[in-house]
């Protein structure tokens, strides 16, 4: 709902209820659509003032759908800012784990949970009429069913925090990890706390930005937000209500329910759907079961040794029976009494209710529609998910010459004109009463769904950027005890540990870093020269050097040698692009404006700035040959986009790249649906096209008729020829064979490059990080894009059957990813043997072309519920409907290609799963174990950096780079071996070289951080290497104020 209110709207809404009999709520309504429901409870929240409105729907899915409804309708007859809405209506779903398997619920789900647990507990009912309207939980089937802990006992667990008041900071931090909060530092993922001294970082589930409490004593002195990215303060608060992030109860203290805490306000159920609510009770119930009798099989225990009796955990049907008895019951199709054993099944009211037309992008169309509807006299509105699409959609109609209005412009209800209001909504719906409603939203308009997070700005818009060289390297803050480092003048050590000694006759307490070096040596280097040390990448192993001794100048010497030859090439790579004027492009038209405002997100800050840096190259005579870097899911491809439609509107051609046919598929899928309102002609080439249609797609691209060309390797066969080619994108380049690589090279002489990549191969690093390529990075996630919670559990038929189910409860899909074709259709076999309502589809890249694209795109549109696959997925497929992914074997992989798959998954705000099946019965390679350990703990939003440099780590960066410099990374580790590339080009180049000038005074000063002030080592080492890189007084000033107010004066 827009922040504006709208009188008209409000008003004209005001006046459907009161037609359609929905002003009071009647016992029973039939006939209404999912929309209408919501207008309906909307409704009555708004009558029965600080009271609670339990809406229940039959699973997960719903919720959401209800939920962005149900605020729609409520800011709409409130006039109530997005804010203010989405604190009145919650959602609560069920926990969607196994209690018998020991997983946690996903942080978003049991902070959904926990934080209307909280609404509710703190609720003061007895209001007086014309008070605030009533708080709306919306809950599914499968959640109603849980048993909770009492509200006293959740309240113990929260804190209403203002400055002044008074709190144990150690209490408080106790409290928080009874709560679910897991410590750590720095906090910059939600569900995460930390205290150092007087200051408390926490991020709360539900907030877009951390909080920070900064105490003085016990008196808590402010509460600020602050940014994640630079860990600076951003926004001071005057106030700030701390809930838990889970439930947190154990055996014994479940003794409520939701219905009790309901009883003690004034209230309200309905009941959606009974019949389907009750099918979902008893599939719960069902899953439960079977669940609890395989734990006491595997346990070989008694019943009674494990967690809980499935009673003690769960309502029964009867007990649900009664707390809903009562309820106001909605249908979309009246059948009449089946006895479903919960809601009234007596008489109401019946609407006439019909869903709009699906127009898939043809806006003639729906223009002649909307125009019918006037003629009709109709009551006609649309609804645009942002402000500036609601504008361009008044102005798109009124270039119709049909009559349209802002919603937020106009005083009263409109008659003869559309009225186009801002919000979000799921489907349009014709209300039939004395004076019919028809509302449309842009999914009935548009081919693609627009998603109702509609914005993305993301985090990080407060802070600086980090260098894109300091983005991957090293900042100490993995370092940990035993590991290797590199200092650049002794080389290769071993860290100790951070030592305090007494220097200058004992007056001063300075902190060095023991490090240990062949034969027992020892060195400490004082913290100031932290500038000195990296942390070593490269082989798992590598002797430590010998102090004073020749060796690791010698290996410098011989590295530098060995990269000469490569740095050349680049050097004449790069020489013959800027040798070689390429087209310059025109600034932006007009059309290019529409085309991106047409865009259903707003963009991050890093799309912008990539989006402003690849126009710039663009719009040179140097060709462009630019990296964008970002992990999945982050909207490269947009950016991509945009590029491409600023070459099309010059007049030029463009080539995707993608290294794999479903990948191509994809892409063909999105542009064709991103540039369907302009001129331009778009086809692919791959085996998924006959030989015919691809001779007559060549053929068009050879005269120019087409404009976008999209296809694998195949563009870079000799038959394809380009009458004016402009742009190539080239989509994870490091898949592509050397034959391959070196076309592209060529090509990168003549034409604009882009190449994107998620987790880009070292090479590639080399060099962007050095300058020889320029590199964007978009490193900030989407706003409600989750971390993906991923589990390592052996191989387990139970575990297949619930993540299966569970996904398929709320709606949702699966990948199943099985990389052994021989056996993909047993496994298969099984997979429907464990849950036979599930609709599953195979497939491998060894499948007839027209039988692989069936299956992806029956997967695609939602004709089947699992797509069992090879590793063909791991490019591709940007499904938001997918949100669970069970990858077989999963120690048979690399870990870039683990974290690609995993990326298929957790593309919408909702939450996301992850198992990795591993053998029961083997032990897992310590290569494994560390790949498998790393997606864990990678679990966090945008990793890609650190898994490529992991990567580096686990499997030897001369592997990485190729026979050429076999030997030369591992010598002296990836950090001195980028010094020494840039070095190296630079030289060549004939720049001059900056002497390292070490200049050393001794100021008798304490320059160290206590560990008392900062406790943590690795935060300790990150401060000292920043103040010892610092070149100006200016940094060195910005890194004592963030130390300051990170912990404290």
């Amino acid at each position: 709902m827009s922040s504006a209110p709208s009188l008209a709207l409000r008003s004209l809404l005001i006046s459907v209820l009161g037609q359609s009999g929905l002003a009071t709520p009647p016992r029973r309504i039939s006939g209404a659509t999912a929309p209408v429901r919501a207008m309906a409870v909307a409704a009555a929240a708004r009558g029965l003032r600080d009271g609670v409105v339990l809406h229940v729907v039959p699973n997960d899915a719903d919720i959401e759908t209800a939920v962005g409804d149900l605020r729609f309708f409520l800011g709409a007859l409130e006039g109530s800012a997005d804010a203010a809405v989405e604190q009145q209506v919650l959602p609560f779903p069920s926990p969607q784990v196994d209690p018998y398997r020991g997983f946690q619920p996903h942080l978003k789900v049991a902070s959904a949970r926990a934080r209307a647990l909280h609404a509710l507990a703190t609720l003061r009912s007895g209001g007086a009429t014309g008070g605030r309207p009533s708080l709306v939980i919306v809950a599914s089937a499968a959640g109603l069913l849980t048993r909770l802990t009492e509200p006293a006992a959740l309240l113990l667990a929260s804190y209403e925090i203002t400055p002044g008041i008074d709190i144990d900071p150690q209490a408080l931090a106790n409290t928080l990890v009874a709560g679910g909060y897991e410590p750590a530092d720095p906090v910059d993922a939600h569900g995460e706390f930390a205290r150092r001294g007087g200051i408390l970082d926490v991020f709360p589930a539900g907030e877009e930005l951390p909080i920070r409490i900064e105490f003085i004593g016990d008196t808590v002195e402010s509460i600020r937000r602050f940014d994640p990215g630079t860990q600076r303060s951003v926004e001071t608060l005057d106030r700030f209500g701390l809930v838990p992030v889970r439930e947190g109860a154990g055996p014994g203290t479940l003794t409520s329910d939701l219905f009790q805490y309901l009883s003690t306000h004034k209230s309200q159920v309905w009941l959606s759907e009974p019949s389907d609510v009750q099918q979902q009770i008893e599939a719960a119930w069902e899953q439960v079961r079977t669940s609890y009798a395989d734990a006491v099989e595997r346990s070989a225990k008694s019943a009674a040794a494990l967690k809980a009796q499935p009673s003690e955990l769960m309502l029964s049907l009867a007990e649900v029976a009664r707390g809903l008895d009562g309820a106001t019951v909605v249908e979309e199709l009246a059948i009449g009494d089946q006895g479903s054993g919960i809601g009234d099944q007596g008489t109401g009211t019946e609407l006439s209710v019909q869903p709009v037309a699906s127009f898939h992008g043809r806006i003639a169309d729906w223009v002649a529609d909307a125009k019918d509807a006037l003629e009709r006299g109709d009551l006609v509105v649309f609804v645009a998910g942002t402000h500036g699409r609601a504008e361009r959609t008044v102005e798109l109609l009124r270039d119709y010459d049909v009559r349209a209005v802002m919603a937020t412009d106009a005083g009263d209800v409109v008659s003869g004109a559309v009225l186009v209001a801002e919000g979000w909504l799921s489907r349009g719906f014709r209300l039939k009463v004395e004076k019919p409603l028809q509302l449309y939203v842009e999914t009935d308009i548009f081919e693609e769904e627009r998603r109702k997070s509609h914005l993305r700005q993301g985090y990080g818009a407060q802070g600086g950027k980090r260098s894109l060289m300091a983005t991957f390297l090293s900042d100490l803050r993995d370092l940990k005890v035993n590991d290797l480092i590199v200092h650049v003048d002794h080389g290769i050590g071993q860290f100790v540990g951070l030592k305090q000694i007494s220097i200058g006759g004992g007056d001063i307490v300075q902190e060095f870093l023991e490090l240990q070096y062949h034969g027992d040596a020892k060195l400490f280097v004082p913290v100031e020269r932290l500038d000195l040390i990296q942390k070593y990448t490269g082989a798992a192993s590598h002797p430590l050097d010998r102090l004073g001794g020749q060796t690791w100048e010698k290996a410098k010497s011989k590295v530098k040698k060995a990269m000469r030859d490569m740095a050349e090439e680049l050097l004449k790579l790069y020489a013959a692009r800027k040798a070689v004027p390429g087209h310059a492009f025109s600034t932006d038209t007009h059309w290019q404006e529409e085309f991106e405002g047409a865009f259903e997100f707003d963009l991050t800050v890093d799309q912008a700035t990539a989006v402003a840096d690849i126009k710039r190259d663009m719009e040179s005579s140097t060709p462009m040959d630019r990296l964008l870097c970002g992990d999945v899911g982050y909207g490269k491809t947009e950016v991509a986009m945009r590029a491409a439609f600023k070459a099309v509107m010059d007049g030029k051609q463009v080539a995707f790249l993608a290294p794999t046919t479903v990948l191509a598929a994809q892409h063909l899928k999105t542009l064709t649906e991103r540039f369907a309102a302009f001129p331009a002609k778009i086809d692919m080439v791959s085996r998924f096209r006959t030989k015919q249609e691809i001779k007559e797609t060549l053929e068009a691209l050879a005269s120019g008729r087409l404009d976008v060309i999209i296809g694998t390797h195949r563009l870079l066969s000799n038959d394809v020829q380009f009458k004016d080619l402009g742009l190539l994108v080239v989509d994870e380049e490091q898949r592509f064979g050397v034959a391959h690589k070196e076309r592209i090279k060529q090509m990168r002489k003549k034409v604009d490059v882009l190449t994107m990549t998620a987790t880009p191969i070292p090479r590639t690093l080399n060099m962007s990080l050095v300058g020889i390529r320029d590199m964007s990075v978009i490193e900030t996630p989407p706003k409600d894009r989750l971390s993906i919670q991923t589990n390592v559990v052996k191989f387990d038929s139970a575990v297949i059957t619930r993540a299966i189910r569970a996904e398929l409860a709320r709606g949702g899909q699966v990948f199943f990813v099985h990389n052994r074709v021989e056996s993909i259709y047993s496994m298969g076999s099984l997979i429907q043997r464990l849950v036979p309502e599930a609709r599953v589809v195979v497939g491998h890249g060894q499948m007839a072309e027209d039988t692989l694209e069936k299956a992806m795109l029956d997967f695609m549109t939602h004709k089947c519920d699992v797509l069992l696959s090879t590793t063909i997925v791991e490019n591709g497929l940007d499904i938001p409907n997918a949100n669970t992914i069970v990858i077989n074997r999963a120690d048979r992989y690399g870990l870039s290609q683990l974290y690609q798959l995993r990326g298929r998954v957790g593309r919408s705000d909702r939450p996301a799963y992850a198992y990795l099946l591993i053998p029961p019965e083997e032990a897992l390679s310590p290569v494994a174990r560390k790949r498998l350990s790393a997606m864990k703990e990678f679990s966090d939003l945008g990793s890609g950096f650190r898994v490529a440099a992991l990567d580096l780590e686990i499997r030897g960066a001369g592997n990485l780079l190729g026979g050429e410099q076999s030997g030369t990374i591992d010598a002296v580790g990836f950090e001195m071996y980028m010094k020494l590339l840039e070095e190296t080009i630079r030289e060549l180049k004939g720049e001059d070289l900056d002497d390292d000038v070490r200049a050393t005074v001794n100021l008798k000063v304490d320059f160290r951080l206590d560990d008392q002030y900062v406790p943590d080592m690795n935060q300790r080492l990150m401060i000292y290497r920043r103040m010892a890189g610092s070149r100006s007084e200016e940094e060195i000033a910005k890194i004592v104020d963030e130390v300051r107010d990170r912990y404290g004066p």
